[in-house]
Parts: structure tokens; C-alpha cells; sequence
């Protein structure tokens, strides 16, 4: 780990941003639950910050009230039209929140500045660029990975594209249009089995959590499953299968740490109860077994480690990543890389800080780490100008 990390004399507030509007609103509320009990409280003041599924943001007791499934109250002022919260709480407006104003400076809800966001939002309009240029307007420093890097990692078809261009192996894949599958199906299936081979699996282009994906056996599957992701995104991904029709590939995982020099866990392997690792088992079920360091040759796992940073750099992105590769079941073992997800379930038993547990940093240095990773970032960012200087 780099030792040029920032001084942290005085405790800094940390607001932890969670909730949010898209499909893994749920996840979010465990993942911000298990960090507000696991960070550092001699190091950091906190200020737990909740978005309802409706896009209103809550602060302190509100937000608490919204982690706890205790919202009653909340929706009732909501509805009310009213202002007011418990004491000491403030409900924020939609739109630019007020606790993230530029000037005079973002405001906690007892009026002190929040000098850092760790974002706790999966999925849509959390993970994908959008809250990140709020943050960006603001001034303020914040966790992950920054506009582009967010907006690339959540695009399958353009993530892909970079992975290409970095000479990363990837599976044989192709994207069709909502529009193109909704105008003319029949040739949107001809040319998708012109081009793979069954079985497929199909997904929305941006998504996260494996929400509407579908694995593909035959044609009478194909037209379900392409009406399902397009239910989710515009753009539809849809890969080949890795292993054929005799067998199903190895779910690996690497867990990646850093800014401009980052560095990779040990490689876990995710073994799904289900046919494949979708939705439901990875929170619903109880089938899917985590095996911390998979079983691998040295070789291997030094392989599955490098592209994780190159997948990684190609993304350009920053603070946190887990990177999924898939490998060949039969003898020639092959390694894809399959995605990047720049911000990761992250609950204490979420692979991600168990990758990192098994590599040596705990749950709780861990968080710390991603706080100064965030502040060096932003400190790298003050000597850019923005202006041309006369």
C-alpha cells in the first residue's frame, strides 16, 4: 500500500451515501448498514445520507429511519408536503441536494462541512457516472471511481470495448438495440445466431446485480429473455456461453484497491447454487458457495490478478473495483475477463472486502483506506487547472 497517504490528525466527517432509485435499492441499505457499524469512530465523524426509492434524500435521523425499514413517518411528511423532520434531522429536496451545495460549502445536518462521500449506491444512478458528477460540481472528495470510469463500468457493451482495445480476452459477444429487437425480431435473432453459438446469456447493457439476465439454451428461450433485458436498458448485451453445452465456466474474482497504482487481492471463486450466479443467488438463496483462494494454479491466479489491474486501467478507474473473469471448465482452462463493477456489494460476508480480508487487510482498515484513497485523488485533482492562465 502506498505510504504517501493523507494526515488524518483531526476526525474527518464522512457522509455514507445509500439507497437510491434502481433495482438494488435493498443491497445498498445492507452494504451502508454494515460500513456505519464498522468504521472507524475514533478516526471519522459520520453522517448516515439516504435516498428513498422516490428520489428524496434524508439525513440523519430520517436516513437512520430509511436504513431501518422504519420510513413511516418519513413518508407521512412526504406526503404532507412538510419540511420538518424528527430533531436534528433535516430532509433534503430533490434536485442538487442543499447538502451538497457548492458554497459555502456541504453541509451536515448540524451545520458542519462533510469533507467526504462514501457512496454506498448499486446500480443505476449510483454506480453509473451520474452521482458522481454531482460530486464533481460540489467540489467534494468522494469514493470509487469518478464519471468516466463509473459511466464505462456499468456499460457492458462499452466496457467491452475497452477491454478490447487493452488486447484483454473477452467472449464472443454482440449488442442489438431495443429498437432493432422490437422493430424486427426475426432478423434480430438471425443475426444473433449467425454469430454465437448456444447456449447464450443476455443482459440489459447497463445493470448491475445480475437483474435480467437470462441464460439462453435454444431459440424458443432467446425471444423471452431478449424482451426481459429490454425491459432494463436500451442497449442489449448478448454473450456467448463459455464452456458450450457440456459444461458450466468457473465464476472467479479478483477485488482491486488503488488510484494510479493498484494492486489486486488473492483470487476467489464463486460456486452458484443456481445454474448460473444470478440475482437470486447471490441474496436470496443459500445455495452459492465462496471459495477464498480458489483453487489455482500459480500461474493462474498471477494471470487472473494482472488483468484485474489491467481491466482495471483500462476502464480508468479509481478507489475500488471487483473484477469477474470466467475460466474454460475443460482442459485448456482459459481465462476470459467478463466485467468490472466499480462500486461492490460491499456488507462485511460481501466478496469484495472478503477477497480483500483473505489478502490481509481487514473490513474495518479496509474502509479507512478507500476514505484516503479518496482524498489523494482529490488532491492529485487540484493540480489540474481549469482555466486558462493569461
Amino acid at each position: 500500500m502506498s505510504d504517501n497517504r493523507p494526515s488524518m490528525a483531526k476526525k474527518l466527517r464522512v457522509g455514507i451515501l445509500f439507497g437510491g432509485r434502481s433495482g438494488e435499492h435493498e443491497v445498498s441499505l445492507l452494504s451502508a448498514a454494515s460500513i456505519l457499524k464498522a468504521i472507524d469512530r475514533d478516526k471519522f465523524d459520520v453522517t448516515p445520507i439516504g435516498i428513498t426509492k422516490e428520489g428524496r434524500w434524508l439525513a440523519a435521523a430520517d436516513a437512520r429511519g430509511l436504513l431501518d425499514g422504519d420510513t413511516s413517518a418519513v413518508a407521512r411528511r412526504l406526503r404532507a408536503g412538510d419540511p420538518e423532520t424528527t430533531p436534528g434531522a433535516k430532509l433534503l429536496h430533490e434536485g442538487m441536494p442543499t447538502l451538497l451545495a457548492p458554497m459555502p460549502g456541504p453541509q451536515g445536518p448540524e451545520g458542519k462541512a462533510i469533507e467526504v462521500i462514501f457512496p454506498v449506491l448499486h446500480g443505476t444512478f449510483g454506480e453509473d457516472g451520474t452521482i458522481q458528477g454531482l460530486f464533481e460540481l460540489a467540489g467534494i472528495p468522494y469514493v470509487g471511481s469518478g464519471v468516466l470510469g463509473s459511466a464505462a463500468g456499468m456499460d457492458k457493451d462499452v466496457m467491452k470495448r475497452l477491454f478490447a482495445q487493452a488486447g484483454l480476452p473477452i467472449v464472443k459477444h454482440i449488442t442489438v438495440l431495443r429498437a432493432e429487437w422490437e422493430k424486427s425480431p426475426r432478423k434480430t435473432v438471425a443475426q444473433i445466431e449467425a454469430a454465437l453459438r448456444y447456449p447464450l446469456f443476455v443482459k440489459p447493457a447497463n445493470l448491475g446485480s445480475s437483474v435480467g439476465i437470462s441464460k439462453v439454451h435454444d431459440r424458443k428461450e432467446l425471444g423471452p429473455a431478449l424482451t426481459l433485458a429490454a425491459r432494463y436498458d436500451r442497449k442489449l448485451v448478448v454473450e456467448q456461453g463459455v464452456g458450450g453445452k457440456k459444461g458450466r465456466a468457473r465464476e472467479l474474482e479478483v477485488a482491486v484497491l488503488g488510484n494510479d497504482a493498484p494492486k489486486a487481492s488473492v483470487v476467489g471463486e464463486i460456486i452458484p447454487g443456481k445454474e448460473f450466479y444470478d440475482y437470486e443467488a447471490k441474496y436470496l438463496s443459500e445455495g452459492s458457495v465462496a471459495v477464498i483462494p480458489a483453487k489455482l494454479t500459480p500461474s493462474e491466479a498471477k494471470k487472473i490478478r494482472e488483468m484485474g489491474v489491467a481491466a482495471f486501467r483500462a476502464c480508468d478507474l479509481s478507489g475500488l473495483a471487483r473484477v469477474d473473469f470466467l475460466m474454460e471448465p475443460d482442459g485448456k482452462r482459459r481465462i476470459y475477463l467478463n466485467e468490472v463493477n466499480t462500486l461492490p456489494g460491499f456488507t462485511q460476508i460481501s466478496m469484495y472486502p472478503k477477497l480483500w480480508e483473505a489478502t490481509g487487510l481487514s473490513y474495518k482498515d479496509l474502509i479507512t483506506r478507500l476514505i484516503e484513497l479518496a482524498l489523494e485523488r482529490q488532491a492529485e485533482k487540484s493540480c489540474t487547472s481549469y482555466t486558462r492562465e493569461e
